[in-house]
């Protein structure tokens, strides 16, 4: 990040190359995966907001994965979530909902200044792979909005209030 921070640098670059970056382990944690995720960040110029995506074989899952499934199994558990929102299935119906910039991009910094976070699931059942990707203000749903959020549910209040 400090290469990305001075004052020459590349518009757009992806890094860690050594696929060992500092957040795999929970990420393989709390995935249930069994096995590392390959995990590529990137940093573009742009203020705040960042897409995380996390490919993933099949084969590493329960028999009988797909794409459906995932995007189902998300979609019930952030039925309820104030802040969590999945969105449509698969490239065709998040280009069907006009989600993707130009009709290709996923765009990072949709979400700037709020505490929202969107899962997407795109999906190739016959190639037996999905990337799961999240769109989030990584100023706004980070730490801080987190720390917010935490408190005021902590305190028995709106986990939105302040948010």
């Amino acid at each position: 990040m400090e290469i990305f921070e001075g004052d020459d640098h590349e518009p757009w670059g992806a890094y860690g190359y050594g696929l060992n970056h500092k957040h795999i382990p929970e990420m393989a944690k709390y995935s249930g995966l069994g096995k590392n995720p390959i995990f590529q960040p990137a940093v573009g110029t742009f203020a705040q907001g960042m897409v995380v995506s996390v490919p993933i074989h099949y084969e590493w899952l329960a028999e009988g994965a797909s794409g459906q499934k995932m995007h189902d199994a998300l979609a019930a558990h952030y039925a309820d979530s104030k802040f969590v929102e999945v969105m449509p299935l698969g490239e065709s119906d998040v280009k069907k909902a006009e989600l993707l910039e130009r009709g290709a991009f996923l765009r990072p910094d949709t979400l700037e200044n709020t505490n929202r976070l969107q899962l997407f699931v795109f999906d190739n059942d016959d190639a037996g792979q999905v990337v799961l990707c999240a769109r989030l203000d990584n100023l706004g749903k980070g730490a801080s909005g987190a720390a917010v959020q935490n408190l005021n549910i902590a305190l028995g209040l709106d986990e939105a209030a302040g948010l």
